[in-house]
């Protein structure tokens, strides 16, 4: 399975090709059309998901430890907490 952001981009543009396909009858581009509603809605969830974590991300780097325990999402034990984040500056954050 792939599950990552440029994964759900490559999905994206796949179905709008197929919504650009000249071939298509009447019935199929219905069908295509309620499938590419289907998939906007689950991708509008995944990218309002990743633009949490980047902010909880932000936080950390700004705030430090103190923010960390509020954010379960980066606490430490949490898969997210063995990434390390890179400042803007691009030195290592500590957290």
């Amino acid at each position: 399975m792939k599950n990552r952001l440029t994964d759900l981009n490559d999905v994206l543009f796949a179905q709008l090709e197929r919504l650009s396909d000249e071939t298509l009858t009447a019935e199929q581009i219905t069908h295509e059309v309620a499938r590419a509603d289907a998939i906007v809605e689950v991708a509008d969830q995944i990218v309002g998901n990743a633009r949490l974590q980047l902010e909880a991300c932000k936080m950390v780097v700004e705030y430090g430890d103190r923010v960390s325990s509020y954010l379960p999402m980066i606490a430490p034990g949490s898969r997210a907490a063995e990434v390390p984040m890179i400042t803007p500056n691009g030195k290592k954050a500590t957290a």
